[in-house]
């Protein structure tokens, strides 16, 4: 059997990007590794052992994201809560979303997108998202 570790997204600033995922999700650097011209910056909390791992290249201006890209999601206790901090800390967040199959509410959640432009989904959970 296998076992889901990580996720990796290239940054620009990886003090920016350690600094939202912090603000946002309460993420925190578990592990730092610096190479001539690169880091990995391994991020996680005490809800899971799935981290999200921060990879900088020093010298890089930018990346493109392209049309392959979904997004990544987080489930959260309570919602407004974290849209409510978003907000405060100035990241925008997009409207909070009731998505329903039929009349049945599936998730409420909302998108924001971090310092790179990689969307992430934040969902409350439930019965469905744990």
């Amino acid at each position: 059997m296998a076992k889901m570790i990580h996720s990796m997204i290239r940054v620009k600033d990886a003090d920016r990007s350690t600094k939202f995922y912090h603000d946002v999700f309460a993420l925190t650097v578990k592990r730092r590794l610096d190479f001539s011209g690169f880091s990995l910056i391994y991020l996680g909390n005490e809800e899971t052992s799935f981290e999200l791992e921060l990879t900088w290249n020093h010298e890089a201006v930018g990346y493109t994201i392209g049309n392959g890209y979904g997004h990544l999601a987080f489930a959260v206790d309570n919602l407004e809560v974290i849209y409510d901090k978003a907000q405060k800390s100035n990241y925008n967040p997009q409207a909070v979303k009731d998505f329903y199959n039929h009349d049945v509410l599936v998730a409420r959640f909302f998108f924001i997108k971090d310092p790179d432009g990689y969307d992430i989904e934040v969902i409350e959970k439930s019965e469905v998202y744990r």
